[in-house]
């Protein structure tokens, strides 16, 4: 995944570059997620992964179904993504052009994880609480796992903030082990 990650970055950085000197990062925000899920898809990821067809073919497809709101640019950024074999980094592309986006308008990238399906007050009550937490907006993507038992563990970028009884039934077994 680290490997993904470190192949998908220059190319992320480049399109936050090109999106903040159209003063376009919203635009460019939804062309990314778009071609992101169009190289996701099965058909397109075999004929990506099908050597017997030229990268050149693969770009003009992608660049077809995208439509013309990708643009100059955009059909530009899919032949040079083509053309090195990194048509399959999108949806990384896509993740960590999300996450330039966030902090450059100075928001966070929030996940909660709750063991039950969350009313929208208490969705609401912990984004105000991160807020005041972090003193910066939060964006938040909200999953259920039930496997937590109760509770919530939420993650920004790499702080997580655990909870769930899952969780504090693990911190409690190693207590009492150790």
């Amino acid at each position: 995944m680290s490997e993904l990650s470190t192949l998908a970055r220059p190319y992320a950085e480049a399109v936050f570059r090109l999106a903040q000197g159209e003063n376009d990062l919203t635009g460019w925000s939804t062309r990314v997620q778009s071609l992101a899920l169009i190289v996701a898809d099965a058909q397109v990821a075999r004929l990506i992964a099908d050597p017997a067809v030229a990268s050149e073919r693969v770009a003009d497809l992608i660049i077809e179904v995208a439509g013309a709101d990708l643009g100059e640019h955009g059909a530009n950024f899919i032949k040079v993504l083509s053309e090195n074999d990194r048509l399959p980094l999108l949806p990384e592309i896509s993740g960590q052009f999300e996450t330039l986006k966030a902090s450059a308008e100075g928001t966070l990238e929030a996940t909660i994880t709750s063991a039950q399906e969350l009313t929208q007050a208490q969705i609401d009550d912990l984004v105000a609480g991160l807020k005041a937490k972090f003193n910066r907006a939060v964006n938040v993507q909200v999953a259920v796992n039930a496997e937590l038992i109760g509770g919530a563990v939420i993650a920004i970028g790499d702080q997580v903030i655990d909870g769930s009884v899952k969780g504090r039934l693990q911190r409690m077994s190693f207590a009492l082990q150790g």
